[in-house]
């Protein structure tokens, strides 16, 4: 089994298409409509779905810290800032998570990106 992944809505379209070329599973706000939602619901939604999260934006960590410590359950959360990654590295790092991990590997933990 593979781990699908929900783009945040600040994701660059390069970093989607290229994970697309590689067979990996993603959805992003925009197309599931919840682009325009608070990072709250899109966590929801992404778990809803079984999806972990990919973000650039660090208010996420903020709420995957707060979920943890209330008990709450999310698919999981992949974070790189955006000025220490470069599209090459954001692409491989999700490519290998997407196809290395199981869903349950990632659930209520958040990864760091890049790897390398």
């Amino acid at each position: 089994m593979t781990i699908p992944l929900y783009m945040d809505h600040h994701v660059k379209m390069a970093i989607i298409k290229g994970l697309r070329d590689r067979g990996v599973d993603v959805l992003t706000s925009a197309e599931d409509g919840t682009d325009q939602a608070d990072d709250g619901a899109i966590l929801e939604r992404a778990t809803k779905l079984e999806r972990a999260v990919f973000t650039q934006d660090d208010d996420f960590l903020v709420l995957a810290d707060a979920w943890l410590r209330d008990g709450r359950s999310f698919a999981g959360v992949i974070y790189a800032h955006q000025m220490k990654i470069t599209i090459g590295q954001a692409i491989r790092d999700l490519e290998l998570i997407a196809k290395a991990l199981e869903p349950t590997d990632l659930k209520n933990r958040i990864e760091f990106l890049p790897y390398s």
